[in-house]
């Protein structure tokens, strides 16, 4: 029995564009147990693309990572997935099969969610990659792929026939993309259908989210995805919530402001001078925030961490106007 969840409870989920390492950084230090890269692609490594190898690296600090791969071919993710064990050694915890992701241009190659609809494919898949390597082996998917057609149980135990040591489930369908609720009940079936651990993800976005997920499924781990973004501590709110102890409170402006310049600096150091991907974060990471509206379209010109320092300085010295104001 894989019992890696035993002890690592909570986990910052494979979401490409945003699990890099200055994101995983601040996820591991508010409290992740463990993060996954950005899913990485089989055929990008088979062709030793350099940008879809550097979604290997470390973050610092970071112990260990999951690596999640996507692909629809067995003999490709079987000889990459190999690769990727040997390259990482002990910083591996395990490789991930991605079967959810439900973007156009990645079912529409046969891989992420389209996997789904081939069971046999996907079982060949799982059975190749755990073959070759020695770390286990886990498989991330959804409800099912067409909307009311759940298929997650009868798929999870097809994957733990083929050799899956574990499998997490997003519980909305693949056509749902992220539209409407999670049914954390598809989490509860699949974990009622299969011996090995089941990690529960979908609509995670608060400390009381993740226990009550627990509570509902029996899942063994909870993923966090979209409620992290912008908001690291996330996973310092759910550890409590999971321990029993009352929720530290959330971030006061300055606080939040403070987490956005650190991931600022962070991306830059990773990324040089253009840090372009820091929009998306800091839009993130202000959302609801007095003056955010207007400060939206001078973060969609930031191109250096600088650009970013002053739009964080000007809305610190606008929340500090106001406070003198109202007294």
């Amino acid at each position: 029995m894989f019992d890696f969840f035993q002890q690592h409870r909570l986990l910052l989920a494979p979401m490409a564009g945003v699990s890099d390492e200055a994101f995983r950084a601040l996820c591991r230090e508010q409290g992740a147990d463990l993060a996954y890269t950005e899913m990485v692609s089989a055929k990008g490594l088979s062709f030793a693309n350099e940008k879809t190898r550097r979604l290997l690296a470390l973050a610092p600090g970071e112990d260990q990572v999951a690596v999640q791969l996507f692909g629809h071919e067995p003999d490709v993710m079987a000889r990459e997935a190999g690769w990727i064990e040997d390259e990482m050694g002990e910083a591996l915890a395990y490789l991930d099969v991605n079967m959810g992701c439900p973007a156009r241009k990645i079912v529409s190659k046969g891989d992420g969610s389209a996997l789904m609809k081939e069971p046999e494919l996907a079982a060949s898949i799982v059975r190749a990659v755990a073959s070759a390597v020695e770390h286990p082996v886990t498989v991330k998917f959804r409800r099912g792929w067409a909307l009311g057609d759940e298929t997650a149980p009868a798929f999870a135990r097809r994957m733990e026939d083929a050799g899956a040591a574990a499998v997490a489930v997003h519980g909305r369908f693949a056509e749902q993309y992220y539209q409407g609720r999670a049914d954390w009940g598809a989490v509860a079936r699949v974990k009622e259908a299969v011996g090995v651990p089941v990690v529960g993800n979908g609509d995670v976005r608060c400390g009381a989210d993740a226990a009550a997920l627990v509570a509902r499924t029996g899942c063994d781990a909870v993923m966090i995805a979209r409620g992290a973004e912008g908001s690291p501590w996330v996973f310092a709110q759910a550890k409590a919530a999971l321990a029993g102890r009352p929720e530290p409170p959330a971030p006061d402006i300055r606080e939040r402001l403070a987490m956005a310049r650190r991931h600022a600096r962070l991306l830059a150091a990773r990324e040089g001078k253009n840090i372009v991907r820091m929009r998306k974060h800091a839009m993130w990471y202000l959302a609801g925030l007095p003056g955010a509206a207007a400060a939206r379209g001078r973060i969609n010109a930031c191109v250096s961490v600088e650009d970013f320092e002053q739009v964080f300085d000007e809305l610190l010295e606008r929340v500090g106007s106001s406070a003198a104001d109202a007294r």
